[in-house]
């Protein structure tokens, strides 16, 4: 068999796109159909290895396939050399880690950088500096034992009040009797904290220089989110206001929501309201209650309150979208109100973006109902009994 350049080319782009004992085997067949002096031919011509065509021929006559094993190969761990390695830095990092001695809380003081740990093996556990790997595995050998570095997480609730695991069960049965209700609709609502504009820095990062004042006194403007969001669909509207949240301000929201809504959910009668206890949305905020009123006459729906137990209100679905908006953001400078509103727009939210909203219209704080009127409101609203501040139902007068 002669190995023209064309032969030669045709054998080695095979032989490329074999692996392992396929390529072994090409190799082989290649190399005995060359005949006496294959192997020489095909070292000199293809540039194969003979090692790996002898390899070949016993995998080709023996119908045996040898296994590579590349991941036995190359240098071993640190902890294959020095079998104790892992314990050593175990027990080390965890007797550092003590309660506060008199027991005041949790707290754990631990040093858990890697320069640290590696220092005490040798002083206290007997190895010397050429034994231990470099201070980066070190610390890579930690993050595979747990301790890796992790931001404090704010998911302690501050306080607990009595009635909390009744108020998340209460809301358990009430999610499960909506989810499969096409006559109710689920929407989640809340306020993000108000955010000042300027050319302040907002701790984000930026791809491109961004500088940002060394102050954040005299904002030009303050701009607060609020949102409605819809758990079952996904669908998020927001509603930028420029003056302060009042309870007339969540009520107009409310309003021009159901009016987009209203078209494609005909069919809906009843509305529930995840809220929290805001001050201004609260179960008894007399304007809240009496704008609700309103709300369920003019638009013939029923309206559930169902709020989230004090210190809680994290679980409130709308409160991850205020996570998803502050990172779209990130470190771009909120220098305008229409700056605001532009990253509000080209935010995303399970993959859909919301509709956004300014709100300029100035609202008057401190509006609220006589004692008598309220209490006039309350002979139309059903509390749950046990739970009344949390759980409140508001039905449309009958004609």
């Amino acid at each position: 068999m002669e190995l023209t350049a064309d032969i030669t080319r045709l054998l080695q782009d095979a032989a490329d796109k074999l692996k392992g004992t396929a390529r072994r085997t090409f190799m082989a067949k290649t190399v005995k159909e060359l005949g006496r002096g294959g192997q020489r031919r095909a070292a000199g011509a293809l540039g194969w290895d003979r090692s790996s065509i002898r390899k070949g021929r016993h995998e080709l006559e023996s119908g045996l396939a040898c296994l590579d094993a590349f991941c036995l190969r190359g240098r071993k761990r640190a902890e294959v050399h020095r079998s104790n390695l892992l314990a050593d830095m175990r027990s080390l990092v965890d007797s550092q880690s003590q309660i506060d001695a008199t027991f005041p809380t949790e707290r754990l003081y631990t040093r858990l950088s890697a320069a640290e740990v590696r220092q005490p093996l040798i002083a206290q556990k007997g190895y010397t500096d050429a034994e231990l790997p470099v201070v980066q595995t070190i610390n890579t050998k930690l993050n595979a034992l747990g301790y890796r570095l992790k931001a404090v997480a704010k998911t302690r609730p501050l306080k607990k009040v009595p009635e909390t695991d009744a108020i998340f069960a209460q809301l358990a049965v009430t999610h499960a009797a909506s989810t499969h209700d096409p006559t109710v609709l689920r929407i989640s609502l809340d306020a993000k904290a108000t955010v000042k504009v300027g050319l302040f820095s907002r701790e984000g990062l930026s791809r491109v220089p961004v500088a940002g004042w060394d102050h954040d006194f005299n904002p030009t403007a303050l701009v607060t989110p609020f949102g409605f969001l819809l758990p079952e669909l996904d669908e998020l509207f927001l509603y930028l206001a420029t003056s302060k949240v009042t309870s007339d301000f969540i009520m107009d929201a409310l309003t021009d929501c159901w009016t987009r809504l209203q078209p494609r959910f005909p069919q809906v009668k009843r509305l529930q309201l995840d809220c929290d206890n805001g001050p201004e949305n609260h179960s008894h905020r007399t304007q809240f209650i009496a704008r609700l009123l309103a709300f369920a006459n003019a638009t013939g729906l029923t309206v559930e309150l169902a709020y989230y137990p004090p210190y809680h209100s994290k679980y409130n679905p709308i409160e991850r979208c205020w996570a998803v908006l502050e990172k779209h953001w990130d470190g771009s400078l909120l220098d305008t109100v229409q700056t605001v509103v532009e990253f509000a727009k080209t935010m995303t939210w399970r993959g859909q973006q919301p509709t956004v909203s300014l709100v300029t219209q100035a609202y008057a704080t401190g509006v609220k109902l006589t004692k008598q009127a309220m209490q006039v409101c309350e002979t139309l609203i059903e509390r749950l009994p046990a739970l009344a501040r949390w759980f409140v139902t508001i039905r449309p007068s009958p004609a």
